[in-house]
């Protein structure tokens, strides 16, 4: 074998190592590949049943908010019916008060007026004892 003949054996076995580690690296590239296929289809089926859940939870989240609406409104109306009838409690509460105060005013009256009516009936009867005398 001459020196040509052994370089080239020489590049030919270095040209075949180069294919066996790219055959084997490319054997490792197409079963990572696999892996991300096998990952992106579990994935859009995980996304394609989160999706139909999400749709049927913003169906009924919009029908819960219209029948919150309706019941805020229908509070609001009742609330709006009953504010007179506060202002009235509020109002015979104020009539009690003064209905109170003017029996106050009444009872002190009466009782002065009586505490008179007694010492002009002792007067009275002062003035009958000193008249017999």
């Amino acid at each position: 074998m001459s020196g040509s003949e052994i370089a080239a054996l020489i590049a030919a076995i270095a040209f075949l190592l180069l294919v066996v580690f790219l055959i084997s690296t490319l054997l490792k590239v197409n079963k990572a590949l696999k892996s991300v296929n096998e990952t992106v289809a579990q994935t859009t089926k995980t996304l394609d049943v989160v999706t139909g859940d999400v749709d049927v939870l913003t169906q009924q989240v919009e029908a819960l908010l219209v029948k919150s609406n309706t019941l805020l409104d229908d509070v609001n109306g009742k609330v709006a019916d009953t504010d007179p009838l506060f202002k009235a409690i509020g109002e015979l509460g104020e009539t009690v008060s003064d209905l109170n105060s003017s029996s106050r005013h009444l009872v002190a009256s009466v009782k002065k007026g009586g505490k008179r009516t007694a010492e002009a009936g002792l007067a009275s009867r002062a003035m009958r004892l000193f008249r017999r005398n």
